[in-house]
């Protein structure tokens, strides 16, 4: 069903590119059954690396390229428009399929977040992006929904960069919040909201992905962009959560900033590979600090909190995890010549690889988040599928018997 755009979302669109889908988005108005985030636990996954490209999700897109493509949007700029189109068109149409969302619901998950890019929406004159990727998101809404799983929608890329990290599309300066970025974000915000809010698969839209405040994002500007997507949101359906990034601060700041019980939820992700401090503890500290994360942060907040993004590596050492022609900081290659251990087997492959002891720390520290995040309001997992990170691959570690499939299922209980 196609309905004619509001006049907001016309008036934006005059900011964008006269060849993007945005003139062609679907608004389904089916009654929606919407996700109580104080109440009920959130156990989900990531789609990494699907529509919002990532080299060390799927090196040998990158590989093929060469090393100048360093991201998705120097990829497509090297391929051109009509062979990068061909290309992740190909992407798009095997790395994920209807079958996926069905064993993330054999799994006990309930909850699948999909990042999207801005240019997938509302791409730019300038840009080198190419888009598509809405019919896949298209799909995987109609799969999630046929699996009983629930979609939180997640712009993980806006113009300029929120972050300067590979993940929001261009590696390099945080430009976001200059010149009309915030302005072309909301009108990406708009178009998603009209599309997907009220759907009764999607449960919530995320703002946007790891806006990086110690980084140059200027907080008081992210409050206003935050109310602003509360308010588009909210105008489509009422019912739908509005998640929003912690932006690198303690999760706890947020405190009375938008309390609007189930309809406002923080989005904190927790790593430790990527703290000299915390990468060099062994298991038990990896453990105590988990568990001390969870009841000094989590517990702290006056808002619903997920764990939008974590994993079971206990490393750095996956291919191209710190960037493209960056090594890792574990065996001393990338920001510290100080080696903790040897990469060799945990750079590429599968979780089978590993050696007993690596596989019982992994499950133990796997074990220890999944208790300590349900402490408050629950987890999503990066990620569901890679090209071969070891404990970075939920499908691979599921396969191996190292991901429990429901709360009672523990090697190590009582953790916390």
């Amino acid at each position: 069903m196609f309905i004619k755009l509001s006049n907001k979302a016309l008036l934006v669109l005059g900011l964008l590119s006269a060849g993007t889908q945005a003139g062609t988005l679907r608004f389904n108005p089916r009654a929606t059954t919407s996700f109580d985030y104080t109440a009920e636990k959130v156990r989900g996954v990531n789609l990494g690396g699907w529509l919002v490209l990532e080299p060390w999700i799927t090196p040998s897109i990158f590989d093929e390229v060469g090393a100048s493509a360093i991201d998705e949007w120097s990829l497509t700029q090297i391929l051109g428009k009509d062979e990068a189109k061909a290309r992740l068109s190909a992407h798009w149409d095997s790395f994920i399929s209807a079958g996926d969302f069905e064993q993330m619901a054999a799994a006990g998950l309930n909850h699948v977040r999909i990042p999207i890019g801005y240019w997938a929406v509302a791409a730019l004159d300038a840009d080198p992006y190419v888009d598509g990727q809405l019919e896949y998101l298209d799909k995987a809404v109609e799969w999630a929904g046929a699996a009983g799983l629930k979609v939180l929608v997640d712009l993980h890329g806006a113009p300029g960069s929120q972050n300067g990290f590979d993940n929001s599309g261009r590696r390099g300066p945080i430009q976001w919040q200059q010149g009309d970025t915030v302005t072309q974000t909301l009108a990406a915000v708009e178009l998603l909201a009209e599309r997907y809010a009220g759907h009764p698969a999607v449960a919530a839209i995320e703002a946007i992905n790891e806006p990086n405040v110690p980084g140059g994002v200027e907080q008081g500007k992210l409050k206003e962009y935050y109310g602003s997507v509360y308010g588009i949101v909210n105008k489509y359906n009422a019912d739908t959560s509005v998640v929003y990034g912690d932006g690198f601060l303690p999760v706890e700041s947020w405190n009375g900033f938008k309390t609007e019980g189930s309809k406002v939820v923080m989005d904190t992700h927790h790593y430790h590979m990527f703290d000299n401090g915390l990468l060099a503890m062994d298991i038990d500290n990896h453990v105590n600090a988990v568990c001390d994360f969870a009841h000094q942060h989590l517990q702290a907040s006056d808002k619903p909190v997920v764990v939008g993004e974590w994993t079971g590596a206990l490393t750095d050492c996956a291919k191209y995890l710190n960037g493209m022609g960056r090594g890792a900081r574990y065996d001393g290659t990338y920001i510290t010549d100080k080696a903790l251990g040897d990469c060799a087997n945990l750079s590429t492959g599968t979780v089978a690889d590993l050696s007993d002891d690596e596989r019982s720390n992994m499950r133990r520290f796997i074990e220890v988040q999944l208790d300590a995040f349900e402490l408050k309001s629950g987890w999503l997992f990066w990620t569901w599928k890679t090209e071969g990170a070891p404990g970075w691959d939920m499908s691979d570690l599921l396969e191996a018997g190292i991901f429990p499939t429901s709360p009672g299922d523990r090697e190590f209980p009582r953790l916390c």
